[in-house]
C-alpha cells in the first residue's frame, strides 16, 4: 500500500480539487465516492474503482481490510488522516474513497416503461433521495431536465445509497421530447390536482414528474402532463417535500401493480 505523506503530491491535489470543485467534476467526467456501501455497490456493479484511497485509520478497519482480501488486484493509496479529510468529499470522512468515471447512462430505455422526470431539483438530498426512491420503486430511468443539482455530486451519492448503479441517470434532459415520446400516463403532482394518487389508473406505464422545490414545474411541462395529481393530506399542511412526494406517487404505483399482479395469479 502506498503511503502519501504531501501535499504536493499529483493524486492528492487531482483528488482535492475533485472533491472541492463541481467544475472540476465535471470537467474531467469524474466524481469521488465515499464509504464503504458505496465503494462496495460501486465494485459490484462496475468492478474496481479508477482508484482507491483509504485514511491510515481507515487502513486498520476491519471492514475495509476485508474489502481489499477479496479485491487483492486493488492497489491502494494510503493517506495520513490529515490529507484524507482534505480530500475526503464529506464532512466525516469513513477511512475509505474511490475515484470513478461518472457513467454514461446505458442505451435501452423504452417508452413503454415508468420513468421519473425532475425538473429543477436543487438540494442535493431531495435528488439523492428521489433517486433512492426510485431504484427501491424498480424504476429503470431517471431524467433530469435544467437546474437539477449535479447527479454524481459527492452528496448526492451518499444521499442515493447506491441507487447511481442500478439506475440510468439521464442529465440535461429535454423532459418535454422525453414525454411526448412517452407512450404510457404523464402526471404531475399539485395541491390543486384534479384526482387524488389513489383514483389514478397506475397499473400501465408512468411518466412521473416531480418539480422545483419552491418554484414548482415550468409552465410547458405543467401543460404537458395528462394528469394533475393531489396527494391527499390532513391538517393545515399544504404540500409535501418533493422527495417525499415522490416516494409516496412511486409507491402508490408499486401497490396498485402489485395488486394487479395477485389478482391475475400464476401464469
Amino acid at each position: 500500500m502506498k503511503k502519501i505523506t504531501s501535499r504536493d503530491n499529483a493524486t492528492f491535489k487531482l483528488l482535492r480539487s475533485l472533491a472541492e470543485s463541481s467544475r472540476e467534476r465535471r470537467k474531467q467526467g469524474r466524481t469521488l465516492i465515499d464509504g464503504m456501501h458505496l465503494v462496495t455497490a460501486c465494485t459490484e456493479h462496475f468492478g474496481l474503482p479508477e482508484l482507491l484511497a483509504v485514511s491510515e485509520t481507515g487502513a486498520g478497519q476491519a471492514e475495509i481490510r476485508a474489502f481489499f482480501e477479496r479485491h487483492q488486484k486493488a492497489a491502494p493509496l494510503c493517506f495520513s488522516d490529515a490529507l484524507f479529510a482534505e480530500i475526503s468529499p464529506v464532512a466525516m470522512p469513513t477511512g475509505i474513497l474511490a475515484l470513478i468515471p461518472v457513467p454514461a447512462p446505458k442505451p435501452g430505455m423504452t417508452a413503454g416503461r415508468s420513468c421519473v422526470l425532475l425538473d429543477a431539483i436543487q438540494d442535493a438530498g431531495n435528488l439523492g433521495s428521489i433517486l433512492r426512491s426510485a431504484a427501491a420503486a424498480g424504476i429503470s430511468d431517471v431524467f433530469l431536465g435544467t437546474g437539477c443539482a449535479q447527479a454524481w455530486s459527492p452528496r448526492v451519492l451518499r444521499a442515493a445509497m447506491g441507487a447511481h448503479f442500478v439506475l440510468r441517470i439521464h442529465e440535461h434532459a429535454a423532459l418535454e421530447e422525453v414525454l411526448r415520446n412517452h407512450a404510457g400516463c404523464s402526471i404531475s403532482t399539485s395541491p390543486h390536482g384534479d384526482k387524488t394518487i389513489y383514483e389514478l389508473d397506475l397499473t400501465g406505464p408512468v411518466a412521473w414528474i416531480f418539480g422545483n422545490e419552491g418554484a414548482g414545474l415550468s409552465g410547458e411541462l405543467e401543460k404537458l402532463a395528462r394528469h394533475s395529481a393531489l396527494i391527499p393530506m390532513s391538517g393545515k399542511t399544504e404540500s409535501l417535500n418533493v422527495a417525499a412526494a415522490a416516494a409516496v406517487c412511486l409507491f402508490e404505483e408499486v401497490r396498485q401493480k402489485a395488486w394487479i399482479k395477485t389478482r391475475a395469479g400464476p401464469a
